[in-house]
């Protein structure tokens, strides 16, 4: 079952995202979702900064991802699945979600952005309609550049 978030699932999305984002923590760049906490996910959601789907299974939640309305776009970012629960289809549910929701509130298109270095990410995002409509050299605070990819889908 997929819900909207509340800021007290706040707690859960920050589990599943570390979860999720462990495989990074050792690459020559580790993702920055490793150095988010609870508290700054729960205060993004009181304040309306961010949105969130939390993918619930038996009363736990397995997957999530959290977005935000912008001009030309519903941009969502930190998508994120259990690795115990990968291979499930709950990445293409929460897609799904927020294709419905991008749709309901008049958004056209959906887009993210991507490490270019994560090739199974650009093929799940490909597999559901995405392609990359620029690439990007993102400069972290440490001065290390990331290639990524802006994956957009016109709905």
């Amino acid at each position: 079952m997929i819900t909207l978030a509340t800021p007290a699932d706040a707690s859960e999305i920050h589990r599943v995202m570390l979860a999720a984002f462990e495989e990074y923590k050792n690459s020559s760049v580790p993702s920055s979702a490793l150095d988010e906490n609870m508290e700054l996910i729960r205060t993004s959601l009181v304040e309306g900064e961010e949105i969130a789907f939390v993918y619930w299974k038996n009363d736990r939640a397995v997957g999530t991802v959290r977005f935000k309305e912008q001009e030309a776009a519903l941009y969502f970012f930190r998508l994120s699945v259990c690795p115990e629960e990968r291979g499930r289809g709950i990445a293409g549910q929460l897609l799904q979600a927020l294709e419905e929701y991008a749709l309901t509130h008049n958004f056209g298109v959906l887009q993210c952005q991507v490490r270019l270095s994560v090739a199974k990410n650009i093929a799940l995002y490909k597999n559901n309609g995405f392609y990359i409509s620029e690439k990007r050299t993102v400069i972290k605070s440490d001065g290390k550049q990331v290639e990524t990819a802006l994956m957009t889908k016109k709905l």
